[in-house]
């Protein structure tokens, strides 16, 4: 979540990393995913537009009818399945 060089959470979302500066307030504090279950979670990471079709964030395991995707990255998605899973179960333990 707090790594800056994979899926870029912290450029719009805030969240209990005390140590991590320059905390993106765009998105709505990580926290607050704890609200959610886990499908939602796992939905919201996977393809945003499907709770809100106007999100900014980008869709992170969608390959598929994308727009603006540059040659090398067709196809492929932002995170393996085994990250989704990881964030999910770690935006669940903050419940």
């Amino acid at each position: 979540m707090a790594n800056r060089q994979v899926g870029l959470c912290l450029l719009c979302h805030s969240g209990p990393f005390p140590d991590e500066r320059f905390q993106g307030d765009l998105a709505p504090d990580l926290r607050n995913a704890a609200r959610l279950i886990e499908g939602e979670i796992r939905q919201r990471i996977v393809d945003p537009t499907k709770a809100n079709p106007q999100s900014i964030m980008p869709a992170y395991y969608k390959s598929e009818g994308l727009a603006r995707v540059a040659p090398v990255y067709r196809g492929k998605t932002v995170l393996t399945a085994e990250q989704i899973e990881d964030i999910v179960a770690y935006l669940l333990t903050l419940k």
